[in-house]
């Protein structure tokens, strides 16, 4: 799709308009192959303000890198980033604006001394470009979507007593390789019992054990853009508590997702869901933010959080995900992602549906 990278390296160039640069040296992988398509791990992209853009790899991505952008002129060099900086210098540019927020102090060193220009930071513009999906990349985050709940559906039945998290977390990454991921987005998680208290538990050797809720947190990468979703669920006949405990949480996500329309401020969004957590006596279990954007990165912008700034806008995935984890007893998270639309009647897409547990009622497995 070159015509879709000239376009991104098109409004690339309108912010560097605005840093009065000549140039812009992108260092950043995923920033990479959003302005070219090219996925390696050595890659730096250069994007003057008036003419051609100019990629550099080595030797190992070559072939690749004139096949997917046939488009640029390319240079094959093991020092990309380096070799872009003083080709910039070269072809005329004084001042180059580069992602200080990647760049550490010693490439930074390495960059000044191959430049011998002005370095000026460009800040997090790229990330900013890629917080609005085109239709292709919600695409491949639907698809993405379909992969993990699909994942989710077929290994469900394998919930029993007995099973470890670790075995659980196996078989579920497996259904989603076979159902047609190229990666996993993150290491899953799988929270049984007390663990579930833990947001980010690692899956371990702890079998299920009837009484336990279960939390399950995954998500398939498919070409390079990523899918995100938590279930949690019961084996055997839950307790009072955590019927209520679950019932809480799918209320703050309902709140949450309704929320979430084009032109409502990101920390109101958190707010929706955060406040009936705190209203029911839990505000100190509910730690993190309720969501993030979701794209070529699992975590990227925009992050809804308490007083978090910026507004949602048009055609913008997003996950929302509250939880309630309470020490030695137990959590439950729910999440989906979604994208958030204007002009339609459905101000946003859920796109991770599973047949088997829909986030409204608790699943109870026997």
């Amino acid at each position: 799709m070159p015509e879709i990278h000239a376009l991104r390296r098109d409004r690339l160039r309108a912010a560097l308009a605005t840093l009065d640069a000549d140039a812009a040296l992108i260092t950043n992988l995923v920033n990479v192959r959003y302005l070219t398509g090219l996925a390696s791990s050595n890659a730096a992209l250069l994007v003057p303000a008036e003419g051609d853009a100019v990629l550099a790899t080595d030797s190992r991505y070559a072939l690749t890198a004139r096949r997917e952008c046939p488009d640029l002129e390319l240079l094959v060099e093991r020092m990309a980033e380096t070799v872009l900086a003083g080709l910039a210098v070269e072809r005329g540019a004084r001042w180059v604006a580069f992602e200080d927020h990647e760049v550490t102090v010693e490439r930074h060193a390495a960059l000044e001394a191959a430049a011998r220009a002005q370095l000026a930071p460009l800040g997090r513009a790229v990330e900013e470009l890629r917080i609005v999906k085109d239709d292709g990349e919600i695409a491949l985050i639907a698809r993405a979507c379909q992969i993990t709940a699909t994942a989710f559906d077929e290994s469900i039945a394998e919930i029993r007593p007995g099973v470890t998290e670790r075995e659980f977390a196996v078989v579920i990454e497996r259904a989603m390789i076979s159902a047609g991921a190229d990666k996993l987005a993150f290491d899953t998680i799988v929270a049984s019992g007390p663990h579930g208290a833990i947001p980010h538990h690692v899956p371990g050797d702890r079998p299920f054990e009837p009484g336990d809720l279960i939390t399950i947190d995954c998500g398939a990468k498919y070409r390079g853009y990523h899918a995100d979703m938590t279930r949690t669920v019961a084996l055997g006949t839950p307790a009072q508590w955590q019927r209520d405990l679950y019932g809480l949480v799918a209320a703050a996500q309902r709140a949450g997702i309704e929320a979430a329309v084009p032109g409502e401020v990101l920390g109101d969004v958190d707010m929706a869901a955060r406040d009936l957590i705190a209203a029911a006596g839990h505000v100190e279990h509910f730690g993190h933010g309720l969501g993030h954007g979701v794209g070529l990165d699992i975590h990227e912008a925009p992050m809804l959080g308490p007083g978090r700034p910026g507004k949602l806008a048009d055609r913008v995935p997003i996950t929302v995900e509250p939880g309630v984890y309470l020490p030695g007893r137990g959590g439950v998270r729910i999440e989906d992602t979604l994208v958030v639309r204007s002009g339609s009647s459905a101000p946003r897409d859920v796109l991770t549906m599973t047949r088997t547990s829909t986030p409204a009622e608790l699943l109870v497995l026997d």
